[in-house]
C-alpha cells in the first residue's frame, strides 16, 4: 500500500513558504510562490497577511479559511500529494524557536 500523505500542522514561513508536518513524521518546506503567480482562486493568498492569518489544516491538507468559518467547502486547499512530493524535508523550525 502506498503512503497517502496527511498534513497534521501547517506553519507559514518567510516569503510565502510553508512548513508542513506530515503524518509520517516528516517536516517539509513548501514554496508557495509558483502557485500564487497563477492568480485566480489563489489571488487572496498573495496578500502576506492573508497568507499567514488564514492558513489552517482542513481536509488533511494545508488550506486557507477564506470566510473565517472553517467550512471545508469554501476554503482554498492544496493537494496533499503535490505538497508532499514537491517539498523538501527540513529540520523542525519549532524545535529551535525561542
Amino acid at each position: 500500500m502506498e503512503y497517502m500523505p496527511k498534513v497534521l500542522q501547517a506553519v507559514a514561513g518567510e516569503d510565502f513558504t510553508l512548513y508542513l508536518y506530515f503524518s509520517d513524521g516528516s517536516v517539509r518546506l513548501y514554496d508557495a510562490k509558483p502557485i500564487l503567480e497563477r492568480g485566480g482562486v489563489f489571488e487572496p493568498m498573495r496578500d502576506e497577511n492573508f497568507f499567514r492569518e488564514h492558513l489552517t489544516v482542513l481536509n488533511d491538507t494545508a488550506a486557507w479559511d477564506v470566510n473565517g468559518d472553517f467550512d471545508p467547502c469554501s476554503c482554498i486547499d492544496l493537494d496533499p500529494i503535490e505538497l508532499y512530493e514537491s517539498s523538501v524535508v527540513v529540520a523542525d523550525p519549532l524545535e529551535t524557536a525561542s
